[in-house]
């Protein structure tokens, strides 16, 4: 079968990490890139070898024959991005927060679905090794059936120093972060009908808030806790490690700080060691975010190789960036809400 062509629209901070992946991803390359910035789309052109270059998404669509498009642009640019995409008829990845509202989300996924182009939200956080090691004893029975989860993830963490927008949005950890640990949470325990929330801001230089606790129930019948921060300083800096607790009717999964994963269940206890592999071209601490980009691409090649839906469709993802509107709303009111009203 002959290699998938696509394209990569956006060239900066997170885009080398996909550049990189597609590398060691089989059945697929770049073939161009894109990108409003000309030094961006050079200084990753000439990184990656890729001579076919654009600074204009309309004239890359135009004048190349894609097999899809992986879209590293910023929120505000998605929805027309991703419909320019279904346009065109290319099956199209689009990068987390998958879009500024969910109206503009829902919009996006009318578009792929009336066309009939498959569309992937970038959520990769998922596919990180970690977590799948603890998707698989949750499908294994061990602990029985989950009725509490606590998905942490703390750090003092100087994010602002690659990505200094981060600084200036109103909109800060719920939107950046807390959507990949939601996200999580309804892999490992299910969709969700309420969430109560609430937030802080507590480093000063900042526009948007650093600390966000969410309270979930869960349709399945199980409870979790969601907390996130950048202002929680740590003996050893967990960065970028999401802490997992889940207890079950059976027993227990704690995944801990350097991948320790323990389980307690109906065979007893075993630990183990689920640390990402350290990719050639990766660097920690960042090594779990970047095995889990390499995932999720090779997920979607397989996807489109056998014509299924991809796990993190934008059908999929339109419940989760729901978790983070429900989020937003419920810090503002104090008060629980339901997620039926925003997904009519």
């Amino acid at each position: 079968m002959a290699e998938l062509r696509g394209a990569l629209i956006g060239c900066g901070f997170f885009a080398v990490n996909q550049m990189h992946a597609w590398r060691d991803v089989e059945g697929a390359s770049i073939v161009a890139i894109c990108d409003r910035d000309p030094d961006r789309l050079r200084v990753v052109g000439d990184q990656f070898g890729i001579a076919r270059r654009n600074t204009d998404a309309a004239a890359l669509f135009a004048g190349e024959r894609l097999d899809f498009v992986d879209i590293a642009t910023t929120a505000p640019s998605h929805r027309t991005l991703v419909e320019m995409a279904a346009q065109h008829g290319v099956p199209a990845i689009c990068q987390k927060p998958f879009a500024p509202s969910l109206a503009d989300a829902q919009a996006m996924v009318k578009a792929c679905t009336d066309a009939g182009v498959p569309l992937m939200v970038h959520e990769n956080f998922r596919w990180q090794s970690p977590i799948q090691a603890v998707r698989t004893v949750l499908d294994s029975g061990e602990i029985g059936t989950p009725f509490f989860g606590r998905i942490s993830f703390r750090s003092a963490y100087d994010v602002f120093s690659g990505q200094p927008y981060l600084a200036t949005g109103k909109r800060f950890i719920i939107e950046d972060l807390g959507i990949h640990i939601l996200d999580i949470a309804r892999f490992l325990l299910g969709d969700v009908s309420t969430v109560t929330a609430r937030t802080a801001r507590i480093n000063p230089g900042i526009a948007g808030e650093d600390v966000a606790t969410m309270l979930m129930d869960h349709t399945s019948g199980a409870t979790s806790v969601i907390d996130c921060s950048y202002a929680t300083k740590l003996a050893t800096e967990p960065f970028p490690e999401t802490l997992i607790e889940i207890d079950g009717s059976d027993g227990t999964i704690r995944l801990a700080q350097g991948y320790r994963l323990t389980v307690t269940g109906r065979s007893g206890t075993v630990v183990s060691d689920v640390s990402p592999p350290l990719l050639p071209w990766a660097s920690r601490p960042w090594h779990n975010i970047q095995e889990s980009v390499v995932a999720i691409q090779k997920h979607w090649v397989d996807c489109l190789t056998n014509g299924t839906e991809p796990a993190t469709s934008g059908a999929d993802n339109l419940k989760t960036l729901a978790l983070v509107e429900a989020a937003y709303a419920g810090a503002a009111s104090r008060e629980p809400v339901q997620l039926d009203a925003l997904l009519k």
